[in-house]
């Protein structure tokens, strides 16, 4: 392509719930998501936090100050159980759904560590290689009971064929340092997969988009108490809303051209023209000319922060 031929992004945003607690289920529905999204034209496809296989909405896992249950531990184990290994053969899965409907795929996953879980993004190239996570940095409040912390190596935009890509979980985008990092690298497809649900979140992402001149998919949930196990310790109506969704994908002017969507599970559609980019720097290039370096400068430490160094003695 030519660089004065527009390019134009066919993406697309699940708006959906996993078979929660169940990874092999889960994974099952996802490759069903995204042939929907590919038959409808997508090359790009995002989908919500924690998706594969459970976002524990409503769930203590036993735990209160200074006491975790028996309980508590078991529904604990039952998360891991259901989690994914990076690289393992969940993601081998992943990408051969990728592979099979020639998409860019983002999903989010729960990621297996030494013994820690943590809220991971994915993205896949349209081949099914696994071209970089993202580690959610900082779990939001009780989440941090069972999501470790993510450090400053997992924080990538990848080059591909359509575009700088890149992701930030849920209210990590609420950390304007963070934002700033993924500015700077020159993010054009900026995937926020989300937990939240609320009207404010709209406004939130609408925002991101026109700050960083790029284009914003974020993809939620939607989710009812059915979706979750018999068992699964929240005392509700299996009807009832757990997560309404408001999926959406904004411009870099931070214009909704799809969604937001609430009230079902859906898969909204966009044409990106990322010649819209460069339109909106024109008068605002936060990381370029609107940057004033010389009053204000963001170090970033990218290095993986494992808690032992092996020092070879020779």
């Amino acid at each position: 392509m030519s660089s004065d031929e527009p390019q134009i992004v066919r993406a697309a945003v699940v708006q959906a719930a996993p078979v929660a607690f169940d990874r092999d289920a889960t994974l099952d529905k996802a490759a069903e998501l995204v042939r929907q999204a590919a038959a409808g034209g997508a090359e790009l496809v995002v989908l919500p936090e924690a998706f594969v296989s459970a976002y524990p909405r409503g769930i203590t896992f036993g735990a209160t100050v200074g006491s975790r249950s028996p309980e508590g531990r078991r529904w604990y184990r039952r998360y891991w159980e259901s989690s994914v290994d990076v690289p393992g053969p969940a993601t081998e899965r992943l990408g051969g759904i990728a592979r099979k409907h020639g998409v860019h795929l983002v999903i989010g996953v729960i990621e297996r560590g030494r013994g820690t879980l943590y809220c991971t993004a994915l993205m896949f190239s349209a081949d099914g290689e696994l071209l970089g996570k993202h580690r959610k940095l900082m779990p939001t409040g009780a989440e941090r009971l069972v999501w470790g912390f993510g450090d400053g190596s997992t924080m990538p935009v990848v080059d591909t064929s359509l575009g700088r890509l890149g992701a930030v979980i849920c209210w990590e985008n609420y950390m304007p340092l963070m934002r700033m990092h993924m500015y700077s690298q020159g993010v054009q497809l900026y995937c926020a997969p989300t937990a939240d649900p609320r009207e404010s979140w709209v406004a939130s992402m609408r925002h991101v988009a026109a700050e960083g001149r790029c284009f914003v998919l974020s993809a939620n949930q939607f989710t009812r108490r059915s979706d979750y196990p018999d068992d699964y310790p929240l005392d509700v109506p299996a009807d009832e809303v757990l997560s309404p969704g408001n999926s959406l994908i904004a411009s870099p002017l931070g214009e909704l051209i799809a969604g937001p969507s609430t009230g079902a599970e859906t898969v909204l559609h966009a044409e990106l023209d990322l010649g819209a980019i460069p339109e909106g720097k024109y008068d605002f290039d936060v990381a370029g000319h609107y940057a004033r370096p010389d009053v204000f400068r963001l170090t970033v430490d990218t290095r993986p922060q494992d808690p032992v160094e092996h020092t070879d003695p020779d």
